[in-house]
């Protein structure tokens, strides 16, 4: 859902050195879909990520001077059903984000630029949930990113990543019957050329992570991402091997009460980087399904 330029491209791996889909979207839960229900589900998710630097194939300071801030707005829409698919409840789904980027970085000539506008939308055509037990909870999905944000090929910083890109993902959560979650949710990313610069990202591997303890309503514990890009790019300048990598840890918190809005808010600061930016991700999410 953003596009932003690290450096020089010969010291970023996937196009713009970031992700093409975006980081910490789950942590405690990410096994477990909301009910079937008339309405379906509503979440809105607010996530800030913040960079002043960039780090090249060693984990270094590649020298640009970097400063990146992207906040979005994402909507989004689940539906489950009572329609079972392989013994699970089938379910689909939705999301737009409303995208402001600001960045800027020096590589011999400084540039800034900004972009506010719609991002890529992610298309959710299939959901499975599996509530195996009281403790165990998986989930299964197939993502369709759409290049339906806003693009410039001659901006830095675009909304829009203007290629599709194609994810199965799983996820799950256990509750331990003293109180205790652990929920990660694995995501693997494929994605199609940009046509705009004849440059094909590679594979790319997420798995988000959340380990708490129930306080009454409250989860408080500590979650994260671990990230890497399998593949190499494919486009012109390209340096064999030079893929991206990225961990983040850091607080995160839960609050549900049956009835009411689930609220889920996490603050992770990334390291071990490599050929993209190194920063922080701020998220709070609410959901609520009618």
């Amino acid at each position: 859902m953003l596009a932003v330029l690290s450096g020089a491209q010969d010291v970023s791996a996937v196009e713009g050195g970031a992700t093409i889909t975006p980081f910490g979207l789950f942590d405690f839960g990410a096994g477990m879909s909301p009910p079937p229900t008339p309405y379906g589900a509503f979440g809105l998710q607010v996530m800030h990520y913040t960079a002043n630097k960039g780090k090249d194939v060693f984990g270094k300071d590649n020298g640009v001077d970097l400063q990146l801030d992207v906040t979005s707005v994402t909507l989004s829409y689940i539906k489950m059903t009572e329609f079972k698919l392989l013994g699970a409840a089938y379910g689909f789904g939705v999301a737009v984000p409303l995208m402001n980027l600001n960045g800027s970085f020096d590589v011999g000539q400084k540039i800034a630029d900004k972009d506010f506008n719609i991002g890529d939308a992610g298309f959710i055509p299939l959901i499975l949930q599996w509530d195996l037990t009281k403790n165990w909870y998986v989930n299964t999905a197939f993502q369709i990113q759409a290049p339906t944000g806003h693009y410039d090929v001659n901006n830095p910083f675009s909304a829009g990543v203007n290629h599709w890109t194609f994810a199965p993902t799983a996820g799950v959560t256990y509750l331990s019957d003293s109180g205790w979650e652990v929920s990660s949710r694995i995501e693997i990313s494929f994605n199609t050329v940009n046509r705009a610069t004849n440059y094909t990202s590679g594979i790319e591997y997420k798995q988000e992570f959340a380990v708490g303890k129930s306080l009454g309503a409250w989860t408080i514990g500590a979650g994260g991402y671990a990230y890497q890009q399998l593949t190499d790019d494919k486009g012109q300048g390209i340096v064999k091997g030079n893929r991206s990598r990225a961990f983040a840890a850091g607080p995160a918190v839960a609050w549900f009460e049956p009835g009411l809005p689930a609220v889920n808010f996490h603050a992770y600061k990334e390291f071990g980087t490599r050929n993209r930016p190194e920063g922080y991700n701020l998220s709070f999410r609410i959901s609520h399904a009618f």
